[in-house]
């Protein structure tokens, strides 16, 4: 499918992007602040924006999301809530509450690690959402009854510190753009893997729009660079209009490429404790970590299989 190029004027001239996205440049307004306050300890601020396009479109960074509303999923590991079994057999899973989607249907239970946020829909009901949004990383664990064939719809998103830029004050730098990741297992075998469906909704840092393609349904940033920067306040972002209905069982997500795979290494898990406490439920289980096909720019990223 061709595009019309939309023209952008930036400090350096004119530039050209033709893909099927909404360009954004700059920080966004705040419209909360801060969604999570941690209890004990510390976490990074988790705030919500809106930027508005040049063709008057508002979007929410880094997504829109049920936090506030959407029924929390219990912890397995969550520093602020001083709740840090060293291992599975410290967690009372018999007090998991299960989610009934088909009350004759199979009770499944589900191990979750996201970075940063997930939620988790089952055939179109929200089962679950992270109890937290940005950092300390957590992991949860999830209980619904259904029968089989089901789908698994996820929204994961990368948070940002930096609203509308995608990306933190890390490492150095002022704004360094983080990475996310998402992996689950599930009692009934399903896993994360390549066969999960997995669209992306909205890219930032970008610094240079020529570096942005699409190709086969995929929205592609490769040779988009990940360095981190002083200068980061101009940053282009790119967002696309999420389906209303992408979480349901009979949408069509046939277009939407396959999941990327990444590596623990890949992801940075090897110390954090909300993960390697658990590791016998994600990638003992032979779960893979998976994102869009850029695990660091990538920010808000739909999630789809079907369990038959």
């Amino acid at each position: 499918m061709a595009f019309s190029p939309l023209a952008l004027a930036s400090s350096d001239g004119v530039v050209e992007y033709s893909g099927s996205g909404s360009i954004t440049q700059g920080v966004a307004k705040t419209i909360e602040s801060n969604i999570f306050e941690c209890a004990n300890g510390r976490s990074r601020v988790a705030g919500i924006g809106e930027i508005t396009d040049a063709e008057g479109n508002v979007w929410t960074v880094p997504a829109k999301n049920n936090y506030a509303t959407g029924p929390k999923a219990v912890d397995l590991y969550e520093g602020c809530a001083n709740i840090t079994p060293k291992s599975l057999a410290d967690v009372d899973q018999d007090s998991v509450p299960v989610v009934v989607i088909d009350p004759d249907g199979e009770e499944v239970t589900g191990y979750i690690f996201a970075d940063n946020y997930f939620e988790l829909y089952i055939n179109g009901t929200l089962v679950a959402v992270d109890t937290v949004p940005f950092t300390p990383f957590n992991s949860n664990i999830v209980k619904f009854k259904v029968s089989k064939p089901y789908t698994i719809a996820i929204k994961a998103i990368d948070w940002e510190e930096n609203l509308g830029l995608g990306s933190e004050n890390n490492r150095g730098k002022k704004y360094h753009a983080g990475d996310g990741g998402f992996i689950a297992s599930f009692s009934d075998g399903t896993v994360t893997n390549a066969d999960w469906k997995a669209q992306t909704f909205y890219t930032s840092p970008v610094y240079d729009l020529s570096c942005l393609k699409e190709e086969d349904g995929r929205r592609l940033s490769e040779t988009c660079t990940t360095e981190g920067t002083d200068e980061g306040q101009d940053a282009y972002a790119i967002h696309w209009q999420t389906p209303d209905n992408w979480m349901a069982e009979d949408f069509d997500a046939s277009s939407w490429p396959q999941a990327t795979l990444y590596s623990e290494d890949d992801i940075g898990v090897n110390n954090k404790k909300a993960y390697m406490n658990f590791i016998e439920k994600f990638s003992g289980a032979g779960a893979s970590f998976i994102w869009s096909t850029n695990v660091v720019i990538d920010n808000e990223v739909l999630l789809r299989y079907e369990v038959k």
